[in-house]
């Protein structure tokens, strides 16, 4: 029988929470990496047994986890130990190096800073780990500050994409109010050559020769809050989403307006609709259905809690523009939760489950693509991704 593996990456540690296909019991994981921030995590959808892990901290740096057993046991992909008390990471598998100008030695590029002024790259995190359609063994990066490396031995050594960051346009990248990281990574089922990442605060980008050369895809976009709205880059992107049958369609969830291209990025066009804010993080699409897509408004871009402290997913059968708020056994009062942009994620049952988590500790499962919701953990620390593994 199939069964479900839930990812959740938290403030204060992971844990894998597991059902059967019936998804009405759960069980829930000890803590692990008790204490760090993971920032993300993922399994291979070649083998699912692997699993990569961003664990982070302020203090003590970056380290990358790897399993091999579908979550049982862990280990750094370098064989480094883990640090004591008191100690920092090691390894190669922890190093993400940015490239340098081929002709100088110099740093490739400088990006804006939030004065206006020119600010050197520095690393601080892994944002999202991306593992290949078709190795276990090869994985992608996100990063911040906002770059793209890949790894093809497991996460031992990691590389970077700087076609990225040198393309033209990176003096222009300017961090938004969590930082300028890379969070959304989006492969090409059909085309391995193409790939799709988003940057907060740049926008989306598009490769189609394997990470070699990119290109700003945000013809359409209009950003208020920037200079000049409509500019080539600068636009805050919060996620984007695509189905695998159709990959020159994306869906995005900016800072403000949801939004859909059908000609992988190189035209635009608003989809909010009916939505009652289309502000928020999030926006995922349903496995079998490329046209029914979730988001969930937040109030405001200060605020980022529920309108009215009723915590609601919106649904769209057609692409955007007609939508439906989907509540039942949903917080109907007195909830005043985010949800993050990592934090949502659909499985490929015969009937498509829906899951998001909470700044406040809670994940939420809907068996039935959204028409009914039941929390599967409560008390979780703030919940900052989740992603679900299909087993069958």
């Amino acid at each position: 029988m199939s069964s479900v593996r839930v990812l959740v990456g938290t403030h204060k540690g992971a844990f894998i929470l597991s059902s059967d296909g019936k998804r009405k019991n759960w069980t829930v994981s000890e803590p692990l990496f008790a204490g760090w921030e993971i920032y993300h995590m993922k399994g291979s959808p070649v083998d699912p047994n692997r699993i990569y892990a961003s664990q982070t901290s302020g203090w003590f740096g970056q380290i990358i986890q790897r399993s091999s057993d579908g979550g049982k046991t862990w280990e750094t992909p370098g064989g480094e130990k883990m640090p004591a008390p008191g100690e920092f990471p090691s390894g190669a598998s922890n190093k993400f190096v940015y490239d340098t100008s081929a002709e100088s030695g110099k740093p490739l590029t400088t990006h804006q800073w939030y004065d206006g002024t020119q600010h050197p790259w520095e690393f601080k995190r892994v944002w999202h780990v991306e593992p290949s359609l078709n190795d276990p063994d090869t994985v992608f990066a996100g990063v911040e500050d906002a770059a793209l490396f890949r790894s093809t031995d497991g996460a031992h050594s990691w590389h970077e994409l700087s076609g990225l960051r040198g393309h033209g346009t990176g003096p222009k990248w300017s961090p938004g109010a969590g930082g300028m990281g890379l969070h959304s990574i989006l492969l090409d089922g059909k085309d391995p050559q193409r790939m799709y990442i988003a940057i907060s605060a740049a926008g989306a980008f598009r490769t189609d020769d394997g990470g070699k050369t990119w290109k700003p895809i945000n013809k359409g976009l209009k950003s208020n809050y920037i200079p000049d709205p409509e500019a080539e880059v600068g636009h805050c992107v919060h996620h984007i989403a695509l189905h695998p049958s159709r990959p020159n369609t994306v869906f995005m969830q900016k800072h403000w307006d949801v939004m859909r291209t059908d000609n992988a990025g190189d035209q635009w066009r608003e989809v909010s609709g009916n939505l009652p804010t289309d502000f928020g993080f999030v926006i995922d699409v349903h496995a079998h259905e490329p046209e029914t897509i979730y988001v969930v408004p937040i109030k405001s871009d200060s605020q980022h809690f529920p309108i009215d402290g009723t915590l609601q997913v919106y649904r769209s059968r057609s692409g955007g523009n007609e939508w439906e708020a989907l509540t039942k056994g949903l917080p109907r009062r007195d909830c005043y939760v985010n949800v993050l942009r990592d934090a949502m994620a659909v499985d490929s049952l015969d009937s498509c489950g829906v899951y998001f988590g909470t700044t406040g500790g809670q994940v939420y499962c809907s068996p039935d693509a959204g028409d009914t919701w039941q929390p599967i953990a409560e008390n979780l620390p703030a919940v900052f991704s989740v992603e679900v593994q299909t087993l069958r």
